[in-house]
Parts: structure tokens; C-alpha cells; sequence
């Protein structure tokens, strides 16, 4: 697991590189997190040179631009300076698995961020520059704000797709191929499925579609289409209806007393009664005693190491 390499904020990892001085450790990243991903930090304000401590800045709108300029000196503006860096940054981070990004910052916060008009008042409509950049750059990439974690299904969904995409990585390194890709697609049909039935419908016959000649612009496109659709969030519903297809595969092997203690947990997940690891850990129960090597080999069973506890909470 040391080989998955997140990018992250570098203040939330205790790094005193704020503005004042000053550090936002998150504990659920350099406690838990950093037990499974190795971290690379980043702090765009002092790559740019402004130092610490140094000037605090922000997001305003000057002549239906969004700038980046001081908070109390306006003439201080770094905008070119930040948007230069980051593009040469990403140059260097196309190795990562995800990226954890600082809420609120005017460079890294990934939404809601503070825009100024030119009487100082605030909104909530902008993004960071360099989060803009990273995000516009690489749209497959698994990013997420450290404030957003604390919700376990966000924290659940990021995770998720940071490993899907590592699996990924690590196939183009072997070396892409129409089997490959296959392969690929075969193994994560449930997870797919349980975050968007309709897309999962359209990306069967994309796959269907891959040869030698289009192997390159197939796999670029499932690669978007399937991290951008990760992003929507599983629901209880959508658990329930992969749970109900795995539970398939079992039908001609239970017997009926079986049959209904799986219908009736299911039934009190979809209602919101247990979490998602009950259902889960009685269908590998019965996976144990009838194996299924189509089961076996898909990634929805088992996308991350259990002892991380995500599907304790959602």
C-alpha cells in the first residue's frame, strides 16, 4: 500500500506553512490514512515564494476576473504567478492516486471558496487557482477536501475511487491492452454499478467497441467516464440492487432459511436499520462455503483494506 501516493495540502499534515505561521492537521489523515498512502505535500503559496509568515490572500472578482491578490493590500496579485506554477506542478504529480485538498483556501479549496466583490462582500462561488488548475488538468483524478472527509460517505466514495484508480495506474504500467481493458472493466462492473446504472449500461458497449486501432481512445474515454461516475454517490438503493445480483450467483446453492436471512438483511440495509459491512460480511459467508470465481474476482466484495472500516458507517 506504500506505493499509492496521495497529494495533500501540506498544512494538513502539521506542516507550519500557513499564512501565520500556523498548520490545519488533519488527524484522520496522518493517523489513519497515512497508515495505507504514502503523502506528497504541496503548499502552492510558499512555492510561489511568498514565504512564512507572508500576506494573507484571497479570491476577488476585478473586471469579471477572479484574482488572486492580498486581503488588505490589493495591489499585492499573484495570480499569474500561482496559475504559472501550478501548471508546471502538475507536470509532476501525473504518479498520484488522489489528492486531499485544504477547504476554504484561496489556492487549494476544491468549492465554495470565498470570491470578494469590490465592496469586500463575499460568496461562496469560487475555487481555489490551484485546485482550478489540478482539477481542470486531470478530471479523472480522485480529489477531495479534508473538511468534506468527516462526512463517512464522501470519506467512503473518495477512498473507493483512489483505489480504483491505482488499480488502473498500475494496469497501464503492465501495459494496456484490449484484453486488459476488458479485464479491467470485468472486474469492476459492481462497483460502477452501484454508483450509476445508466452509465454502467453505456460503457458495456464501449468496451464491446475496443480494438487494437481504437485501444488508446476507448481506454482515455472509459478512464474519464468511469471516475467521473464514481463521483456520484452509492445509496442504500444502489448497494441493495448490486447486493440482490451477488445474492444470484447463490440461489441454486442456500437453502431457503438462507435465502430469507439474506432477504431480510438486505431489507434492513436498504432501510437504513445496519450498515453496509453486515450484508457484505454475510454474503462472503456464504461465498466461503459456494465459491463463485466471477464473484471472487470483482472488486465490489472487497475495494479496500477492511481495516480502514468505510462500510461501517454508510
Amino acid at each position: 500500500m506504500s506505493e499509492i501516493t496521495i497529494g495533500i495540502s501540506s498544512c494538513l499534515l502539521g506542516n507550519e506553512v500557513r499564512h501565520d505561521g500556523g498548520h490545519k492537521r488533519n488527524i484522520y489523515a496522518t493517523s489513519t490514512l497515512a497508515e495505507y498512502f504514502t503523502f506528497r505535500s504541496f503548499c502552492p503559496e510558499v512555492a510561489i515564494g511568498m514565504g512564512i509568515p507572508r500576506p494573507a490572500i484571497r479570491l476577488s472578482r476585478i473586471n469579471d476576473d477572479i484574482r488572486l491578490v492580498g486581503s488588505k493590500d490589493s495591489e499585492l496579485d499573484v495570480t499569474q504567478e500561482m496559475l504559472d506554477w501550478s501548471e508546471g506542478a502538475i507536470q509532476n504529480m501525473q504518479d498520484l492516486s488522489g489528492f486531499i485538498l485544504k477547504n476554504n483556501s484561496p489556492s487549494c479549496g476544491m468549492e465554495r471558496v470565498r470570491v470578494f466583490d469590490g465592496n469586500g462582500v463575499p460568496d461562496r462561488s469560487g475555487t481555489g487557482l490551484f485546485a482550478r488548475v489540478l482539477m481542470e488538468s486531470m478530471p479523472w483524478l480522485p480529489v477531495e477536501e479534508e473538511g468534506r472527509l468527516n462526512d463517512s460517505t464522501l470519506r467512503e466514495n473518495f477512498i473507493e475511487r483512489v483505489f480504483v484508480y491505482y488499480r488502473w495506474q498500475q494496469l497501464i504500467k503492465t501495459g494496456l491492452t484490449v484484453a486488459s481493458l476488458m479485464d479491467f472493466h470485468q472486474r469492476h462492473k459492481f462497483i460502477l454499478l452501484a454508483h450509476d446504472e445508466a452509465e454502467y449500461r453505456q460503457l458495456g458497449p464501449l468496451i464491446a467497441s475496443c480494438t487494437k486501432e481504437n485501444l488508446q481512445s476507448v481506454a482515455d474515454e472509459y478512464l474519464l467516464r468511469a471516475m467521473t461516475m464514481l463521483k456520484s454517490r452509492s445509496s442504500r438503493k444502489r448497494h441493495s440492487n448490486v447486493l440482490m445480483h451477488v445474492m444470484g450467483f447463490l440461489k441454486t446453492k442456500i437453502d431457503t432459511d438462507d435465502k430469507q436471512e439474506l432477504i431480510e438483511i438486505l431489507d434492513d440495509y436498504r432501510n437504513g436499520k445496519i450498515p453496509l459491512i453486515v450484508p457484505v460480511t454475510l454474503m462472503r459467508h456464504h461465498l466461503r462455503r459456494f465459491p463463485d470465481e466471477y464473484i471472487s474476482n470483482q472488486y465490489y466484495m472487497s475495494p479496500y483494506p477492511e481495516e480502514l472500516m468505510l462500510r461501517n458507517s454508510i
